[in-house]
């Protein structure tokens, strides 16, 4: 819905998606799928190839079943490329994880999504198969779409955290047939060193901020932080510039440019009457969309550059920075002001 207006086409196609739609798609994700098709790796663009060769045979001793992550040797800082050893090979029956290094951000939830660092070993060879520290950039997936031992071990941790992770065959890549390209075979057990690096949140954190200005549209949580309302102030007229209005200050990294994908709940009301046209807060139940800022309206990209990670913030947009022919689906008259509430809750850099 809040692309910016575009040619002839009278209807407005959402770029606001389901976040899975926008997320890069790493090695983890290939046992997660069900299947083994080395294509499916090829769009990973922040996940390098695999850096293993397969183990030339397949006669070696079997590997040493522990009951910990002791065992595991892991050097450097968190947030720098790890070293990983051991005496190979070694394996384990269950997923486990420990977390090396605590950070103190948001917890990553069950299914949620995670932006990382990280650096896994194949406990059979204890040769790196796959890492994105070398390329410099970070990855960002859900944890519905990776292999389930790379979930288990995120669940609960927090962004910040520098984790250990081992992971069984039968939560790996067994249902997928190995990963030859990788070097995988079935049974292998994987030990993944992750840095958290950011977590989609489930509301705003930060400090609210007093709003002073009595021309603008009041916003009020009073029934919970994910009941935001709006109400238009009488007997001031619609302004004829953008009025930006940080309502929560959030803690996290800052909104560089236009190139971010964003994760968002927001809702939108008509200036004219103050009537809801669209909200993703489903009445406390949030369903966040994900989109590109630079395919939104021109009053997101303008008022949303600068402002940071976890913030709440108030719109309100003329109608030659929204629609100005408006639009049919849902129906905004043109040149309608807008007052929208956008809570940012993760950013993707480019």
């Amino acid at each position: 819905m809040l692309v910016h207006p575009s040619g002839s086409d009278p209807r407005r196609a959402r770029a606001l998606r389901r976040l899975a739609a926008a997320l890069l798609i790493p090695l983890v994700l290939m046992g997660a799928s069900g299947c083994g098709n080395d294509e499916e790796t090829s769009d990973a663009s922040s996940s390098p190839a695999a850096s293993a060769e397969p183990s030339e045979s397949t006669s070696q001793a079997p590997a040493t079943i522990i009951d910990s992550l002791d065992k595991i040797k892991v050097e450097g800082e968190a947030g720098q490329a790890p070293t990983v050893s051991a005496e190979w090979p070694l394996g384990v029956d269950e997923t486990m994880s420990t977390v090396l290094t605590q950070g103190d951000g948001a917890e990553v939830p069950e299914g949620g999504t995670v932006e990382v660092k990280y650096h896994g070993v194949n406990g059979r060879t204890g040769v790196v198969f796959d890492e994105n520290y070398g390329s410099g950039k970070t990855t960002t997936f859900s944890l519905d779409q990776v292999i389930a031992g790379f979930s288990k071990g995120l669940a609960g941790k927090h962004v910040g955290d520098r984790v250990l992770i081992g992971v069984p065959g039968s939560d790996g890549y067994d249902s997928a047939g190995g990963a030859a390209s990788a070097g995988i075979e079935v049974g292998d057990t994987l030990f993944f060193v992750v840095d958290i690096v950011s977590t989609v949140l489930s509301e705003p954190a930060g400090a609210t901020v007093t709003v002073d200005d009595a021309n603008l549209p009041t916003v009020t949580w009073d029934d919970g932080i994910n009941k935001p309302s709006v109400s238009i102030r009488s007997g001031v007229d619609a302004p004829n510039e953008l009025k930006v209005q940080t309502l929560i200050k959030g803690d996290g990294p800052e909104i560089a440019d236009t190139s971010a994908t964003l994760t968002v709940n927001y809702l939108e009301v008509a200036y004219s009457d103050g009537h809801v046209i669209e909200s993703t807060y489903n009445d406390g139940d949030p369903a966040p969309e994900s989109g590109a800022l630079n395919s939104l309206i021109d009053g997101w990209q303008q008022g949303l550059v600068g402002q940071t990670v976890g913030s709440r913030v108030l719109l309100v947009v003329p109608g030659s920075l929204a629609y100005p022919d408006g639009n049919e689906s849902p129906a905004i008259d043109p040149n309608a002001t807008l007052v929208f509430v956008v809570d940012i809750l993760f950013q993707q850099t480019a």
